[in-house]
C-alpha cells in the first residue's frame, strides 16, 4: 500500500521536480496538489506551465488543484503526508497548520534553524530525526515538521562530513550556483548574460548556520552546532542547473591526498545500507581528470543524487582544497525531500 502525498506549491520549479521524481515511485503516490489562489480549482496542465525537460506526467495532468491551506487539501483526498515547496516568504504558518495533522517535509527555509526541527541530511545526521518526538511534545502537533537544508549547503556538508574523521576546523567555500536556483523566472537575463552576479540573498548565512546544525550533535532534546568556522562567498553563474563549489578546508590531522580521496570514496551513509529508493549507490563521486568536475557534465551523477568531487589537491594555507558539484533541483531540493521521507518510513515516522 503507497502513502498518499499531497504537495504545497506545486505548480512552482521545486514542485514540479517533486511530480518528476515521484511518477513510478514505489512506495509513494500523489493525491493532492495545492498551490496558490490563482491556480486553484484549475486543472493542474492548465495551472502549470510546466518547465522540466520531461514531459508532464498524464497521472497529473487532470488533477484538480487545490488551494494551500489545510481544510480544502483534506476535503481534496486522502493524504498521509505532505511535501512543501512553498516560498520560504509564505512557508512558516501555512506548514504550522498542516503539522498539527499531518507530518510535513518541507524545502522551505522557514523553519531550518528553529531548534526543535530536523535539518536533514539522510546520509549525515540521521540521528536529529530524534528531535521530531521533541517538537511534537512542545507544540502539542500530531504532525511535524522535518527540513531539507539550502542546496549549496547539502553538497558541502556531505563533503565535510565524510572528512569529519581527520577533524574538520575551519572551511572556505566559493559558490557558483546555477540560474535554476533561484527559482522561475529567476534571474533577468541582461543580470547574467556576460556577467557573473557576486551576491545571493541570505545565501552566505543559510551556507554558514545550517552546515553547522546539520555537522552537529544531538543531546537529548537539542543540537549542538559543530564547533567549525565557516566563511562562504555566493555567486550566481551563467549555467542552468547544478552548483560548484570550491572548499578549502583546514584539518585538524594531515592526510594524505589519497586517504582524503578514499574518505570521500567510502563515505555511505543509512539510505545505502538500507538501500533506499532514491538513494544513490555512492553519495560521493571522486573524479580524476584535472578539469572536473562540470555541471554540464556531472550533475546528473546517480540520477542528480551524488555529489561529484574533483581536483582535490593539497592548500598552502587551509589544509586541502576540492570542487565539488552538485545537482541543485534534484539533490538540492525535491530529491532530498524524497529521500528523507524514505528514510522516515523506515524510522517507523511515517
Amino acid at each position: 500500500m503507497k502513502r498518499e502525498v499531497a504537495i504545497l506549491g506545486a505548480t512552482g520549479t521545486v514542485g514540479q521536480r517533486f511530480i518528476e521524481l515521484l511518477q513510478g515511485h514505489p512506495w509513494f503516490e500523489i493525491s493532492v496538489l495545492a498551490a496558490s489562489e490563482r491556480s486553484a480549482g484549475k486543472k493542474y496542465k492548465e495551472a502549470c506551465k510546466w518547465r522540466m525537460e520531461t514531459p508532464m506526467p498524464e497521472a497529473v495532468e487532470d488533477m484538480t488543484v487545490v488551494n494551500t491551506n489545510l481544510k480544502e487539501v483534506k476535503q481534496a483526498g486522502n493524504v498521509d503526508f505532505v511535501f512543501s515547496a512553498l516560498p520560504g516568504s509564505i512557508a512558516g504558518p501555512i506548514e504550522e497548520e498542516f503539522a498539527v495533522e499531518y507530518p510535513v517535509v518541507s524545502k522551505a527555509s522557514a523553519h531550518r534553524m528553529k531548534s526543535d526541527v530536523p535539518l536533514i541530511i539522510p546520509e549525515v545526521n540521521p540521528d536529529h530525526l530524534q528531535l521530531i518526538s521533541v517538537q511534537k511534545k512542545n507544540r502539542g502537533w500530531n504532525g511535524f515538521i522535518s527540513t531539507d537544508p539550502n542546496c549549496s549547503t547539502i553538497q558541502l556538508a556531505i563533503t565535510l562530513k565524510a572528512l569529519m574523521k581527520f577533524g574538520v576546523e575551519n572551511v572556505i567555500v566559493s559558490t557558483m550556483q546555477a540560474l535554476s536556483g533561484a527559482g522561475y523566472p529567476g534571474v533577468p537575463s541582461l543580470d547574467i548574460i556576460d556577467n557573473v552576479v557576486p551576491y545571493i540573498s541570505g545565501e552566505e548565512e543559510k551556507m554558514e548556520n545550517e552546515t553547522r546544525k546539520i555537522l552537529g550533535t544531538f543531546y537529548g532534546e537539542e543540537i549542538q552546532p559543530a564547533n567549525i568556522t565557516i566563511s562562504a562567498s555566493c555567486h550566481r553563474v551563467n549555467v542552468k542547473d547544478g552548483h560548484l563549489e570550491a572548499v578549502y578546508v583546514g584539518l585538524e590531522q594531515k592526510p594524505t591526498i589519497e586517504e582524503v580521496k578514499e574518505a570521500f570514496r567510502n563515505f555511505v551513509g543509512e539510505p545505502q545500507r538500507l538501500k533506499l529508493p532514491t538513494a544513490p549507490e555512492r553519495p560521493i563521486i571522486v573524479k580524476e581528470e584535472i578539469d572536473r568536475p562540470q555541471p554540464r557534465f556531472d550533475r546528473d551523477a546517480g540520477k542528480g543524487m551524488s555529489v561529484v568531487v574533483g581536483r582535490i589537491r593539497e592548500d598552502p594555507i587551509m589544509t586541502v582544497k576540492y570542487l565539488c558539484l552538485g545537482h541543485n533541483t534534484i539533490r538540492g531540493a525535491a530529491g532530498a525531500g524524497i529521500l528523507s521521507a524514505e528514510l522516515m518510513v523506515k524510522k517507523g515516522l511515517l
